[in-house]
Formats: structure tokens, sequence, C-alpha cells
């Protein structure tokens, strides 16, 4: 069988400290292209002596798809697979003899296993399939920010596979500033694409810019394309968030409420509905929600995911609330369970060790 040519393609800005760790994943790659978009430290330089070809290129104003699509040039037409990944991002080792085993002839796309953050402890946080593994002729990036990688082939084969992984371990100190007007800027060019409306509620947000948030979200849910239920039920709880810091709890009830109805396979929204029920100190409720989400074992791989849904949050909560109602049999049963999920946290080892304290009889102490 002829070998594929595989090469994997990259833009970068300012990332030294990640070139040695990108290039040591990618050496099983035939060629690996970077456009640099102005570094001023040593990007390009280390880029080009770990054997990358790079070519530098300042984008005004910048876009993340002109930037992606320049990149994609650079890419010679006879490259059978291209791999795109980000320099804050790690290919793990044996990729392109798993790539090479599940690529078809006919094959245009790949998705594959993404981890997006990690615990303290090395477990993945938020995991999820991506897709930015694609065949050379057909595809282009678009979108200002959060782009998508389109395609325009009469007809694309997409295949699944959990034998590649890429890991996400990004520069916390670098600004994301310039993704609001972005997003912005996405919307206005494409009012109708419920991704991006999404996306920017999402970010109003963020920015504590809860009425535009609310506005937004609500577009996203009127939107026509929007039918993929996890996105929408994302979109419900980010408006009750919204309303939750404007104080004004019964819309916040309705939205979770309609976030529960949306997709009640997912813990996120009876975990959102029991924060706010904390917030209001309605202890059962708390208790009653989630259980609710503990009933849910199946973790879906989609990037909605919230961590605390899946972590020792949930346990945690429980042992408060517990231990405020009187059952400390109950609160020290759910701490217990809390530090089995991060036995590290001296909060909860000190709460556990006050849980212990409060249940000795008066002729034990």
């Amino acid at each position: 069988m002829k070998k594929r040519k595989i090469c994997v393609y990259a833009i970068s800005k300012n990332e030294e400290k990640f070139v040695d760790r990108f290039m040591d994943s990618v050496l099983e790659a035939d060629k690996v292209y970077v456009l640099d978009t102005g570094s001023t430290d040593n990007t390009v330089k280390r880029l080009r002596k770990r054997g990358a070809i790079v070519k530098k290129k300042k984008i005004e104003p910048f876009r993340f798809d002109v930037a992606r699509n320049l990149s994609l040039d650079m890419v010679p037409m006879d490259t059978d697979i291209c791999v795109c990944i980000d320099l804050d991002e790690v290919l793990e080792k044996g990729w392109r003899k798993n790539l090479e085993s599940i690529w078809k002839n006919n094959t245009t796309r790949l998705l594959y296993n993404y981890n997006w953050s990690f615990d303290d402890y090395g477990k993945p946080r938020v995991n999820f399939y991506i897709e930015k593994i694609h065949a050379r002729k057909g595809y282009k990036w678009t979108h200002p920010v959060h782009e998508v990688l389109t395609c325009s082939l009469p007809h694309e084969e997409k295949i699944k596979t959990d034998l590649i992984t890429v890991n996400h371990y990004p520069d916390v100190s670098k600004s994301r500033s310039s993704y609001l007007p972005l997003l912005e800027l996405s919307v206005k060019e494409d009012p109708s694409d419920d991704r991006n409306l999404h996306y920017l509620g999402r970010e109003y947000m963020y920015h504590q810019r809860y009425n535009d948030c609310i506005d937004t979200l609500i577009r996203h849910l009127h939107c026509k394309k929007a039918t993929w239920k996890e996105e929408r039920c994302a979109s419900m709880r980010f408006i009750a968030r919204s309303y939750m810091a404007l104080k004004r709890y019964d819309e916040a009830i309705m939205w979770l409420e309609k976030a529960i109805q949306e997709a009640p396979h997912l813990r996120d929204p009876y975990m959102e509905m029991a924060f706010l029920q904390y917030e209001l100190k309605n202890y059962p409720q708390v208790i009653s929600y989630i259980e609710k989400a503990l009933t849910i074992k199946h973790h879906e791989k989609i990037y909605m995911n919230e961590p605390f849904s899946w972590d020792s949050t949930p346990y945690d909560l429980l042992s408060i609330c517990y231990f405020t109602l009187g059952d400390k049999e109950k609160a020290l049963q759910n701490v217990e369970q809390a530090i089995l999920l991060n036995k590290d946290d001296k909060r909860l080892l000190k709460n556990r060790e006050l849980i212990q304290e409060s249940m000795k009889k008066p002729s034990d102490v």
C-alpha cells in the first residue's frame, strides 16, 4: 500500500516556550508548516531549528480564519492528510500509525479525541471530539474566531476514532480580549449562524454583560438551525446564570427548568439548579437535584461539559447540605466521596474533621 503523505500545519505568535514540546509531538509527520503572525520572541528561530517550515505574515486586522487559511496554503497540494493543531497542543505518540490504519481511500475528515483541560491529577476535565484532521482539497476555514473548518466537497466522508488524542495545555497568561470583538464581527457577518450566536452570548456572560448575554442567547434559541439539544441546554443554563447574577431568581429557575427539559440526560442543568437552590438556602432542593444528577452515569463527549458536574463538587455540596440539616452520617459519607475525587483539598479534609468532631458523644470529648 502506498504510504500517505501527512503534513501538520499551525499558526503561532510568541510561543517559544511550547516549541520543543510541540515539535516532539509532530515528528511523525512528513512536514510541519507554521505561519507566524508576528512573534517578537524566538518562536520562529526555534521552530526552524527544529525543522519546521515557517512563513511570517502579519494579518491586520487579525482574523483566525485568515491565518489558518494562509497556513493551510503552505501545505503542498499533493498532501494526502492535513493535521491542524496549535503550538499549545500535543499529539500523543503513535498518532501517525493509528491515522494510517484508519484512514480509508474515501475518507475526507477525522473526528478524534481532544482533552481541552486537565485537573490537578492529570485527569481530563473537559473532553470531546474535534475534527481538524482532513483531506488537503475541499476545505477552508471560516469565521473570524472560533473558526470552523468548512467543506466544499460534493460529499464529505467522516470517520470517528479514539485511537488519536490531542491534549491541550494552554498559556493561561495569554490575553483572550480579542475574542469578543471578533465574535461580534462573526455574528455581524452571518447573523443566522447558530454556533456564532451561542459563542457570542457565552462571551457576553464571561464579560458580565448579562443583559446582552440573555438577549443573544434567546436569539440563538430562536435560530432555525439551533437544533443541537446539548448546546441549546447550555444556552439556557447561561441565561439562567445571567439572571442569577442580576438577582432575578424566578427567571433563573424558569430557564433552568427549560434546560432540564431540553437535555435531561446531562448532569449539568441539574447541577446548575442545585447551585441556585443553594444560593437561596433551599437545602432539601439542593439535595434533590444533585441526587438526580448523580443518577446519570454516562459522560457525554461534548465541548459544553462542565467539570463541576463530574468532580468532587456534587458530593461536597451534598455533605454541606446534609450537615446543615443535621444529618451528620450522610454529611460524612458524602465528604468521604468528595475526598476520594479530590484527595488533597484542604477544605474537604477540614470539613471531614469538623463533621467527625461534631459526631463525638459528650463523653468522648
